[in-house]
């Protein structure tokens, strides 16, 4: 503790020294000498310090620093007497309250019973006419840019880097995972507060997922091994990434689907509106602020924005900077760029799969292509417990089989259910529901088949 003891005087008595030669030069040394003392000066204290300094800022070029991210998390949970300010925050559902450092404030921490160091919590501010540079990521509109400073003795250099700090990331992971709720974020290129996000309370899980039960035992399977896969892409050379085209009419649960799978991993969601996306370089910003452990969601991909086939890009087309190209979002979702990050989901939904090219959904890039078909009966009976707790009724046979017969999607079947809290009123109603949509499909299909009969018959007369 001796050690501890002295650390802080002596940094106080190495600033007041300072403070007073620069006092005494300022008063008796001409001004073309006084560069040239002070850069001499700073020099001989360099020398003679027995402490180094690490600072630890926010921001790595254009990417996020994950060890500030890991400072942070771990400093809120030193006990200390010394701080004066500390912050609190706390989100919706997130289980423990969050505590972090304060601006200006210092910490000390002691590691491994031998090693002594100082942190502090350094914000400086910046100007507007700097903050919004798209290119970097520390200077997005922010007032300020926030770094930690970590000062220890020389001697502990070699403990700090390669025990302390991974010590601190280790950890981090623990804390950040004892309050980790899942989030729903995106990033617009003309929002310069970068990536906006909010608690994604959907409660859906694949418990009450009302989905093809095989289906979803393969989905769960599937997902629970890219989980757990780190050293098996690891040996096979591929990045740890994992594609699903969600495809079916629109009703079937494709969202819902989205929400229980970032409930079982327990990742975040980032969506990305192709729309709103100004170029190939705005989408590689946005794609490397996302952290590990993610899922990418690109939702209508076939209508949000006009990706052209590879072989039909014109010259006119690749030549316009300010365009989002097919090739390019190959590139950005399985090239080089792709292996920057670990455990990334990506997500492409379709109401129409037969309009997507090739190259988009082919293995390797979407791995698996999940149908979400109307509504089964393994779906209508989970449904029917999910709202009335109901495994069995005499109804079921008469609904199972219009169901085989009728094109209906799961969130009608829902909205019949929800209408009432008994379910005898419910079920005869949602029978009710399908019996007239039977009616409606038989006299479409009915016209349908008068109208190409009327059709064959003038093509038969035009013909004679």
């Amino acid at each position: 503790m001796s050690e501890t003891k002295a650390l802080l005087p002596a940094i106080a008595t190495f600033a007041a020294s300072a403070m007073l030669l620069r006092s005494i030069a300022n008063d008796f040394i001409p001004n073309e000498f006084r560069n040239f003392f002070f850069s001499g000066l700073h020099s001989i204290s360099r020398c003679l310090s027995s402490h180094i300094t690490i600072v630890i800022e926010e921001f790595q070029g254009m990417s996020l620093n994950e060890v500030f991210d890991a400072v942070e998390a771990y400093l809120g949970t030193i006990e200390t007497a010394s701080l004066q300010r500390i912050k609190v925050s706390k989100v919706t559902k997130e289980k423990k309250l969050a505590v972090a450092v304060d601006r200006g404030e210092e910490i000390v921490d002691v590691f491994e019973d031998r090693v002594q160091v100082m942190w502090k919590y350094v914000c400086t501010k910046v100007e507007s006419s700097r903050a919004c540079n798209p290119g970097d990521l520390n200077a997005s509109l922010r007032s300020e840019t926030r770094s930690y400073e970590l000062t220890f003795h020389k001697k502990h250099k070699e403990t700090v880097l390669n025990s302390y700090l991974p010590y601190i990331l280790e950890r981090s992971k623990a804390i950040k995972g004892e309050r980790k709720v899942v989030k729903l974020c995106t990033n617009s290129q003309y929002d310069c507060y970068g990536t906006q996000e909010v608690t994604l309370n959907h409660p859906m899980t694949f418990d009450i997922l009302a989905m093809d039960t095989e289906l979803k035992k393969a989905l769960l399977d599937d997902l629970n091994n890219f989980k757990n896969g780190k050293e098996f892409y690891r040996r096979i050379g591929k990045a740890w990434k994992r594609g699903y085209l969600l495809y079916g009419p629109p009703g079937t649960g494709k969202s819902s689907l989205i929400a229980a799978i970032a409930n079982h991993l327990n990742y975040d969601i980032y969506e990305l509106e192709l729309t709103d996306a100004g170029s190939n370089s705005d989408i590689k910003r946005r794609l490397l602020a996302m952290p590990d452990k993610s899922i990418l969601v690109i939702e209508d991909i076939d209508c949000t924005i006009k990706l052209q086939n590879r072989e039909s890009e014109d010259e006119s087309w690749n030549t316009n900077r300010n365009q989002v190209t097919l090739s390019g979002l190959l590139n950005l979702i399985d090239g080089l760029w792709s292996c920057c990050t670990d455990e990334r989901i990506i997500i492409f939904t379709t109401n129409h799969k037969d309009k997507l090219d090739p190259a988009l959904v082919r293995p390797g890039r979407m791995d698996m292509h999940i149908h979400m078909s109307y509504c089964t009966i393994s779906a209508f009976k989970q449904l029917a417990f999910n709202y009335h707790g109901v495994r069995n009724d005499q109804l079921f046979e008469q609904i199972e089989g219009l169901i085989l017969e009728v094109e209906v999607t799961p969130a009608e079947v829902a909205g019949e259910l929800m209408r009432s809290r008994d379910a005898q009123i419910s079920l005869q109603r949602l029978i009710d529901f399908l019996l007239e949509k039977k009616t409606q499909q038989d006299h479409k299909a009915k016209t349908n088949e008068t109208g190409m009969k009327e059709e064959h018959n003038m093509e038969a007369e035009q013909t004679s």
